[in-house]
C-alpha cells in the first residue's frame, strides 16, 4: 500500500507531485512486459503515460536546480491553483521577488521566442499565455490577503532544449534554460525586505490558501522511482543492442561470422536479469 502523509504545509509538496500522480494512474493501465520484451529493452511506458513521465522528469530536474538556492529563498512545488487538478509547477519567494515557474521538458528541441509567441520545433505553443495566467492567479490570491501585495513575475523554464533563440523578449514572461534558473534568480535585484518575504512565504505556505491544498496525499516518490529505474534500464539495454548490431554487421561484412556470433552471445548474457 502507498504511504499516506498529511500535508502540514505547502513546502512539504514534492517536485512534480501532481504530474507523477497522473503518470502513475496512466501507467497502472499498461500491461506488464514479457521477459523477452524486457531482454530486448522495450520501454515500460505506453503512448499515453510517456508524456506524463517526461513532464515529471522536467519538474524534478528543475526542483533539483532550485534546491541550491541560498538561505532567504523559499520554493514551493506543484501548487494547486484550480479545481480540476491544475497546478503551478514551482513558486519561488525571496529577496528578488515572487516568481511562478512553468516547466517545459523539450529534450533536444529548438525553441524560438518572440514578443508574443513561442514555437517548439516550428510549432506555436500557448506557453506565454499560460505562464502569465498563473502569475495573475497568485497575485489575485495575495491581493485578497495583503493590502499591498508584491508583483508576481512569470518564468518559463525550458529543460534540456537543443537551442533557445530569443528573437524578441516577451512583454512579461522570462524564458530561459532551466540550468540558468538558479543563477538568474540569485542575480535579481533586492525588491522585498526580509519582513515582507517572511509574510508572503507564510501566506503561500498555508494549505488553506490553495484549492484542495490541505488534502491528504499519497507518497508516490518510491513508486515513481521504481518505474523510472525500469525506463532507464530499458534505455540502456536498447543502446547495448544497437551497439551489438553495429559490431555484428561489421564483423559479418569482414567474414568474421563466428566472431559476430560470439559478440552477440556476450551481449545477450550481459542483458540477462
Amino acid at each position: 500500500m502507498p504511504e499516506i502523509s498529511t500535508l502540514t504545509s505547502m513546502r512539504s509538496r514534492a517536485p512534480g507531485q501532481e504530474v507523477i500522480t497522473e503518470f502513475l494512474r496512466e501507467q497502472a493501465l499498461v500491461p506488464e512486459r514479457s521477459p523477452f520484451a524486457r531482454l530486448l529493452g522495450r520501454s515500460p511506458l505506453s503512448f499515453t503515460s510517456r508524456p506524463w513521465y517526461i513532464g515529471a522528469e522536467g519538474e524534478i530536474a528543475v526542483g533539483r536546480e532550485l534546491a541550491g538556492l541560498p538561505t532567504g529563498w523559499t520554493v514551493f512545488h506543484a501548487v494547486p491553483i484550480g479545481t480540476l487538478g491544475s497546478d503551478i509547477d514551482h513558486l519561488v519567494v525571496g529577496p528578488g521577488g515572487v516568481f511562478t515557474l512553468n516547466t517545459k521538458h523539450h529534450l533536444g528541441k529548438k525553441i524560438w521566442v518572440g514578443r508574443r509567441a513561442i514555437m517548439v520545433n516550428g510549432r506555436k505553443v500557448p506557453y506565454l499565455r499560460n505562464a502569465d495566467y498563473e502569475a495573475n492567479r497568485v497575485h489575485k490570491l495575495l491581493s485578497e490577503r495583503m493590502s499591498l501585495p508584491p508583483q508576481v513575475h512569470p518564468v518559463l523554464a525550458i529543460v534540456a532544449p537543443k537551442q533557445i533563440t530569443i528573437r524578441e523578449e516577451p512583454d512579461r514572461v522570462t524564458v530561459l534554460n532551466s540550468r540558468a534558473l538558479r543563477t538568474w534568480l540569485e542575480k535579481r535585484p533586492v525588491v522585498l525586505p526580509a519582513a515582507e518575504v517572511a509574510a508572503v512565504t507564510a501566506l503561500l505556505d498555508d494549505p488553506e490558501m490553495w484549492p484542495a491544498g490541505s488534502a491528504r496525499r499519497e507518497n508516490l516518490a518510491p513508486e515513481f522511482a521504481r518505474v523510472d529505474s525500469e525506463v532507464r534500464s530499458a534505455r540502456s539495454r536498447r543502446k547495448l543492442w544497437a551497439g551489438a548490431g553495429i559490431v555484428g554487421i561489421g564483423a559479418a561484412a569482414m567474414g568474421g561470422l563466428p566472431v559476430a556470433l560470439e559478440l552477440f552471445s556476450g551481449v545477450v548474457l550481459s542483458l540477462m536479469p
